[in-house]
């Protein structure tokens, strides 16, 4: 029986298109190591000009080593179509043939399956190879169209997941163990608009599951943050961790961008949320053309006053298609990291606080990884902790009531 091995680059939702791709994988086998596999399937990653070249260059490695290579995810919308007429990938699948990947890779003779950008995966994930965690993919696709942003056009408009099967996949993965359940999908915010639901009804739902001991979601745009999510702050299964996307905190540079918030009034939500003792994280881009000095330093103030715990941020990556490509004036490459290193040094300062000021709380982890002796797991907040013990702790929840905060990690003996 041929192997094959998945590459995944990019995000959590590319993680449980993965997972799909092996659910329908019948007459192959799947394979951890690479070398061993005769086939390669990249699901890729398009966000930025860098998550393209970073794909291409793993697969001209493939290519060297005389792989058999299918280009799956986002890349196969944006880059497929030339990577395949230069025959450096033997096969391009879009996201709606993920449940057809049995009989693609059987194909003797190069293919360019496409697909549409309207499906919806009908696939029931199982389990999740190698991971202490399941992601499960609520929606597909996005209505905004923030100008520097090109993922709307390689997976379509926003469209959500049936309930039921949600629940259903949800309840077999706690049935397999699973106690941490992590919501993905292109703009989980959206969820439900299309079906007179919403968001905070569905995770309401789903934490009522026998099994389900920790809730975390994905990124959420701050005007999603409606009175249903809002009735879920207190449920002790969600994750008291948030991310709500900013992108900037300056109103001149959220007009440019075409985004939907507005700085006040995000403001206000984050304050809000931090009574509640949450931890928030945001993203914010750097770089965007049109940031001069006196937006930034405009913008940089106004971030001082968020209180934030963690930061995604990236400076500006030209797309070509988008409205974004073509602003002016650009903004310096170096001029953007120096901006992107003093907010996250500013974050991070802002995360020692919030753990220093949480030192008394317990913390609930679930143990990840393990490495020379000491294991590693993320707490309630999404704080990274060390431990320290003799036991094996891999996939345990541990509860820590004694620890020690220090720059970039919490640490403890148990």
């Amino acid at each position: 029986m041929k192997k094959v091995f998945f590459k995944t680059f990019g995000c959590r939702t590319n993680i449980y298109d993965t997972q799909v791709m092996v659910e329908n994988l019948k007459d192959f086998e799947v394979t951890e190591d690479e070398h061993l596999a005769d086939v390669v399937v990249v699901n890729s990653c398009t966000v930025t000009n860098g998550a393209d070249t970073g794909v291409r260059s793993y697969i001209n490695h493939l290519s060297k080593e005389g792989k058999k290579v299918i280009l799956a995810g986002c890349g196969a919308m944006s880059k497929g179509e030339s990577l395949f007429a230069q025959n450096r990938v033997f096969g391009v699948m879009g996201h709606s043939e993920k449940a057809n990947i049995n009989m693609l890779l059987q194909r003797e003779t190069p293919f360019f399956q496409i697909g549409d950008l309207t499906s919806l995966d009908e696939t029931i994930v199982h389990e999740y190879t190698g991971k202490t965690k399941a992601f499960i993919k609520v929606q597909e696709g996005c209505n905004f169209r923030c100008s520097y942003c090109i993922i709307p056009y390689v997976r379509g408009n926003a469209r959500s997941q049936d309930e039921a099967k949600i629940i259903t996949q949800v309840e077999k993965l706690a049935l397999n163990g699973y106690g941490e359940f992590v919501l993905t999908g292109t703009n989980i915010g959206s969820y439900g608009k299309d079906k007179g639901s919403s968001l905070g009804k569905l995770v309401q739902r789903l934490g009522g599951i026998r099994g389900v001991r920790r809730i975390r979601l994905g990124s959420i745009e701050p005007v999603q943050i409606d009175e249903s999510f809002r009735e879920i702050l207190d449920e002790p299964w969600l994750e008291r961790h948030l991310h709500i996307a900013l992108q900037h905190t300056s109103e001149k540079m959220l007009e440019l961008m075409r985004r939907r918030n507005n700085v006040n009034r995000d403001l206000e939500l984050f304050y809000e949320l931090h009574e509640k003792g949450f931890a928030l994280g945001t993203d914010f881009i750097t770089g965007h053309p049109g940031e001069s000095e006196a937006i930034w330093e405009e913008a940089y103030a106004k971030l001082e006053q968020f209180p934030l715990t963690h930061i995604h941020a990236f400076t500006y990556s030209k797309r070509d298609g988008t409205p974004s490509s073509t602003m002016k004036p650009e903004i310096k490459g170096d001029v953007a990291k120096a901006r992107l290193k003093s907010i996250e040094a500013l974050v991070l300062e802002k995360n020692v606080a919030f753990r220093q000021a949480k030192h008394t709380v317990p913390l609930e982890v679930l143990v990840e990884e393990e490495h020379d002796g000491s294991f590693s797991g993320y707490d309630q907040f999404f704080n990274k902790v060390l431990i320290h013990s003799r036991r094996d702790l891999l996939k345990e929840w541990v509860r820590l009531d004694a620890y020690d905060v220090q720059k970039e990690v919490n640490v403890a003996s148990f």
